[in-house]
């Protein structure tokens, strides 16, 4: 047990010695996704409805030597179907491996499940929590955090206050959340939008006018607008200095995308429901969105979202993830962060009372008076990972949002 009271799956010797190991002891010898749930009582509304519980699907990979390391694929809302399609379908194609040979895994899942009759999104998003847990045991196995592993630098990277939370409600009550969020350091907040235009406009506006022109104010709509809608809101979105429209549309409506931007200053964002490389591309092609969000758990990985963001770059376009839900997939998304030349923003978890952020890992970040995150020197991805919380935490099967 360490110092935060998190029970830690291997001892720091196992590390020690596995630095003078031979290539063999690296070979994989088990893979376990395990699917787990948490409800809740009072969670916020979105454009995409209610949440009433949080899933994540947590990845286990073991070596002969004992190093062990940790991934987060993304639930999809469907984390037992993530989990099952990790436990058998990639599991056959990925044993035998090594957890040293990281690029050649992803290509096995690449050749044998995504190039042809693959299961698409669901192979993805497993691959994801298996490519981030290989990077841990890489980074474990030299004693060096991951963003050395990437060739970064100790960089703090900007945060703004996202996750599921500051959604549909009072303006009053918006402004009242977003109180505590301004006075922890965070200098912008992204607000959920995708109700009705006046609404929307009443909520942007509320926190503007109470914090003043120094906060930088995003708006996330999860796909729910029309068209119409992005007309509607355009002038006042403006009007009030929001920084980015993400996710107006659908991933795949490229024309309505096309045609917002033709029609606005305001930035789009997109990326987080864009998977691999290869649908990046189209998504940078196309010049529509100015902030590219590709999510580590969900993209395919931290090896992948290196690459996504290499076609980013070229292209003078900026990288902000999504993050998902633990706090395994959050130190991950800073670790890219401190590792390319295109960084822009971190997505901070703040929704309120996330065990899966405080309890199944020790703290990922802690915000600075600067707004700034950055990663510790501990090796790895830089959490412990507490495994009796994910025994008292079984998945919930239903719906994440009524």
């Amino acid at each position: 047990m360490n110092t935060h009271g998190v029970v830690t799956a291997e001892p720091q010797e196992l590390i020690n010695q596995a630095r003078s190991h031979q290539r063999s002891d690296f070979d994989i010898v088990d893979i376990v996704a395990t699917p787990i749930s948490v409800a809740l009582t009072n969670g916020s509304q979105l454009a995409i409805g209610r949440a009433v519980k949080r899933d994540a699907v947590v990845v286990k990979i073991t070596t002969r030597c004992g190093i062990i390391g940790y991934g987060e694929a993304h639930h999809a809302r469907a984390a037992n179907v993530v989990a099952e399609t990790i436990n058998t379908a990639l599991r056959d194609i990925l044993m035998p491996g090594s957890a040293l040979d990281v690029v050649e895994l992803w290509d096995r899942i690449y050749t044998w499940q995504l190039r042809s009759h693959g299961l698409g999104a669901a192979a993805v998003i497993g691959m994801s929590g298996i490519d981030m847990a290989l990077w841990d045991i890489r980074g474990k196995a030299v004693g060096w955090p991951l963003y050395r592993m990437l060739g970064g630098s100790p960089t703090p990277v900007q945060a703004y206050a996202g996750g599921v939370a500051l959604g549909w409600q009072a303006p009053s009550s918006l402004v009242n959340e977003a109180v505590p969020l301004v006075e922890s350091g965070y200098k912008a907040v992204k607000l959920r939008v995708g109700d009705t235009a006046a609404a929307d406009i009443s909520r942007v506006r509320a926190v503007r006018e109470h914090f003043g022109d120094d906060l930088t104010i995003l708006v996330d709509a999860n796909t729910g607008y029309t068209m119409e809608d992005v007309r509607r809101v355009l002038p006042a979105f403006q009007e009030l200095g929001v920084a980015w429209l993400e996710e107006p549309f659908p991933a795949n409506d490229h024309r309505s995308y096309r045609m917002a931007s033709e029609q606005t200053t305001i930035p789009l964002a997109a990326g987080e429901n864009h998977y691999t490389r290869y649908e990046f591309a189209r998504l940078i092609e196309d010049g529509s969105v100015s902030m590219i969000q590709p999510d580590v758990a969900k993209a395919g990985g931290i090896t992948e979202t290196m690459r996504i963001a290499g076609l980013a770059s070229a292209s003078k376009l900026l990288i902000a993830p999504h993050s998902s839900v633990t706090g395994l997939s959050q130190a991950a998304s800073i670790h890219v962060l401190m590792s390319i030349d295109n960084a822009r923003y971190f997505e901070a978890d703040v929704t309120p009372d996330n065990p899966f952020r405080e309890e199944l890992t020790s703290s990922p970040f802690s915000i600075s008076p600067e707004g700034t995150v950055a990663m510790t020197e501990k090796p790895g991805l830089g959490v412990d990972v507490d495994e009796s919380f994910i025994e008292r935490h079984p998945f919930i099967p239903g719906k994440n949002f009524v």
